[in-house]
């Protein structure tokens, strides 16, 4: 990306916090960037991290033209290329995953994003320390005792020597994120341990960041919390992201986790983001919301707390995370759900070759730069329903901005993710989509 943006991040939680909703806590801003071999390693294997550390810039040959479609080999040395660049430029040697846009600060999510990609690109070495790391430092306690298996969001520097937990809040699509990615490692290794801990993680996921209906006259419903209720509702109003809505995630918990309606889940997550888009003119999807548990109507965040129902750069995920579901499992709702919410960005893509990075709910830009990480989202859901507008995407988009193992630069951590992830083919994965380890 290359302009300052965006998640006010009170865990992503206060900066979530409903208006009004005294209990609370103040939390920090969150930019999303300049717009072995044995069982999971325990909790003292590795050291807490205190001062990160910075990795040199090397030269690494870029090896995709933008002037014809890769080849399935080009695209597997480019995602190879560009992990290789990420681990030596963003994860310690302890595991932890630093963000270089945000005072070096580690969050939840960049620790989930790596594990994901870890145990797509098969580096187990890195996937475990990246979890330990994880496991060490970022465990939720309460008067030094663990309240959960979730993770708290916010890890940096408090004083000049004293690096630890700055929010105990959790944020769920990160817990989502790192606990697919123990099942497919699971999976991929045949290693049990894995497994446990994701179910141990599904249990507190399910009994801290689910609610249900409140009112018994209409028909029951589930929804994810984007963190603790203590923070994302107020009596029966919820706020919600639906950017954190991972329907495909939710099938894979169903697997392994038989005691919570995980599928409940994929259901109210496609009727909120059907909602959703209805408040904006334009069919597009939102960065936040508020839903009434009474009636399950939605409306529009209109004043940023910690943002509005715009299209910005959270909703950019739910082209990934919705469309995730049509290639993995062949969701119909996944597809009908792209193919009504792509129109406008098509439409603007078709006329003008270039898409603003926010939009309002009329459908006008609030920003005149674009973002790369949008580019990459948009690149996944488009090669699903029209390559033809993808393939323009990524030579236009994608490829002049990749140079030495990076796209935009070698700080923008968010991009870094979004892209790769945006790139990654399905077949990848498609091998572990279903059990293959024992409960």
């Amino acid at each position: 990306m290359s302009t300052p943006t965006w998640r006010s991040v009170s865990l992503i939680l206060c900066l979530l916090a409903l208006p009004g909703l005294e209990s609370c806590q103040a939390m920090p801003v969150m930019p999303r960037g300049k717009d072995a071999s044995g069982s999971v390693p325990p909790v003292a294997s590795v050291p807490p991290a205190t001062v990160p550390a910075k990795s040199p810039r090397f030269a690494i040959p870029s090896p995709v033209s933008s002037s014809a479609k890769p080849s399935a080999s080009a695209l597997s040395a480019l995602l190879q290329q560009s992990w290789v660049a990420y681990r030596q430029q963003f994860i310690q040697a302890d595991g932890r995953v630093i963000d270089r846009e945000a005072n070096d600060r580690s969050t939840s999510e960049g620790q989930a994003y790596t594990m994901l990609r870890a145990v797509v690109i098969g580096d187990r070495d890195t996937f475990d320390r990246v979890l330990g790391w994880a496991e060490n430092n970022l465990k939720r306690q309460t008067n030094g005792t663990p309240t959960d298996s979730l993770w708290a969001w916010h890890w940096g520097k408090k004083s000049q020597n004293e690096w630890l937990i700055l929010d105990n809040n959790f944020a769920s699509d990160a817990d989502i994120d790192a606990i697919t990615a123990l099942i497919l490692a699971a999976r991929r290794w045949q290693h049990q341990p894995y497994l446990r801990l994701a179910q141990t993680k599904l249990r507190d996921l399910w009994n801290l960041s689910t609610v249900t209906t409140a009112n018994s006259g209409v028909p029951s419903h589930r929804y994810l919390l984007p963190g603790p209720a203590i923070a994302f509702q107020k009596q029966t109003t919820l706020q919600l992201n639906p950017s954190y809505f991972s329907p495909a995630c939710f099938r894979l918990f169903a697997q392994v986790d038989s005691e919570h309606a995980w599928l409940s889940l994929v259901d109210s997550s496609y009727q909120v983001l059907e909602k959703a888009a209805a408040l904006s003119k334009v069919g597009l999807p939102n960065d936040w919301l508020l839903l009434d548990l009474n009636t399950g109507a939605v409306q529009p965040l209109t004043v940023s707390n910690p943002g509005t129902s715009d299209y910005g750069f959270d909703a950019y995920r739910i082209w990934w995370r919705v469309a995730t579901d049509w290639e993995w499992f062949r969701e119909p709702r996944a597809r009908a759900f792209l193919q009504k919410s792509l129109r406008y960005p098509r439409q603007i893509w078709t006329a003008q070759q270039k898409i603003p990075a926010r939009i309002d709910l009329k459908g006008n830009p609030l920003a005149a730069y674009e973002a790369t990480s949008q580019y990459g989202m948009l690149y996944f859901a488009f090669r699903l329903l029209d390559p033809v507008i993808a393939q323009q995407i990524r030579q236009k988009k994608l490829d002049p901005q990749y140079h030495n193992g990076f796209w935009d630069n070698h700080s923008a951590y968010y991009t870094q993710n979004l892209v790769w992830f945006g790139l990654m083919p399905a077949d990848i994965v498609s091998s572990l989509l279903k059990p293959k380890v024992a409960n």
